[in-house]
Order: C-alpha cells, then structure tokens, then sequence
C-alpha cells in the first residue's frame, strides 16, 4: 500500500519501522521541522526524519502542514496516510487527499487523555492502565471512529519514559 507517514518523536519510529518491515511503499514523511536543541542550540532532526533518511524515504518538513503541504501532499498521492504523535492538526483539506482515509496511532485508550501528553497525563492522573488506540481521524482531536486498542498496566514505579517505550511498541504492533 502507497502510504504517507506523519510523526516526530521518538514513539512514532516504531510505527514507522513496522510499515516499512510490512513492506508498503512508505513514500513520504512528514515531521516537525529540525528545532535548536542542546547547549550549542544545533539544529537537531527528529527521530522520525533520521529513522527516514536511513531508509531513503523523501522527508518533508512544513512549518504549517495545514497551510504549506497539501500541494506536496497531493503530488506524492498516498492511498493511506498514517500519523503517530505528528504534533501538528491536519485540515480538512489535508485529511480528504488520501482515498483511504487517514489511521492515528495515538497513545491512549481513548476516549480518555485525547489531545498532546496522554501518557504523562495517565501517570500523573493515577491511572493503572494505559494503552494505544488506532483511530480513523476526522476533523476533531482524536474524535475520529476508533479502530482497535490495546491496554498494559502501569507499573508502580514506572517513568514516562519506560511507559512511552512500551506504548510506542505496542502501537506498532497494533498499527
């Protein structure tokens, strides 16, 4: 399947690797634009254009994917575009250009913690359970019809950290 893949940090490169293992055509990704990082303030890529460009794949980095990318977009002509913590709101205008339809792996149990953070936000709430949950997306923030999920316990000692590495396998593997 022609697929374009949208995320940034590190928890979406294990979605990312899993479509390219699968073997469909990964044939653009988009990610934040490379931001000052460090004591030097180095322009400093995200872990998702690295992991791309180790494998070939054209990067594309729009402040503004809403305003700057639906040409570009188009062009590359995906049947499926998948996100994974892409940090930036896709249009309407965005979500209607692949005829598939667009797939979220965000990394929740939705309907709780939609929006940025869901996994500090079940720590810090004491929740037991976490999860991902895969979600075809509409216009809203995470409201789109939700696909499948699946849910680990939070260990007791557990970091953010530790948790978002589990999660970002696990939403992989659900991917």
């Amino acid at each position: 399947m022609r697929i374009v893949f949208m995320g940034t940090p590190e928890f979406a490169v294990p979605s990312l690797e899993r479509l390219i293992a699968d073997g469909h055509e990964v044939c653009g990704v988009y990610t934040q634009p490379d931001r000052p990082k460090g004591r030097g303030n180095r322009l400093t890529p995200s872990p998702v254009k690295v992991c791309a460009e180790k494998h070939g794949i054209p990067v594309f980095q729009p402040e503004r994917i809403r305003r700057d990318g639906a040409d570009q977009l188009r062009t590359l002509a995906p049947e499926l575009c998948v996100t994974a913590a892409f940090g930036q709101i896709l249009s309407q205008e965005i979500l209607e250009i692949p005829r598939l339809g667009n797939i979220n792996v965000h990394a929740s149990l939705l309907p709780r913690h939609r929006g940025s953070a869901p996994i500090a936000y079940a720590i810090w709430q004491g929740d037991r359970t976490a999860g991902v949950t895969t979600m075809r997306m509409d216009a809203g923030i995470d409201t789109g019809d939700m696909l499948l999920k699946a849910e680990t316990e939070i260990g007791d000692t557990e970091t953010c950290g530790e948790l978002t590495e589990r999660l970002s396998a696990l939403g992989a593997e659900l991917l």
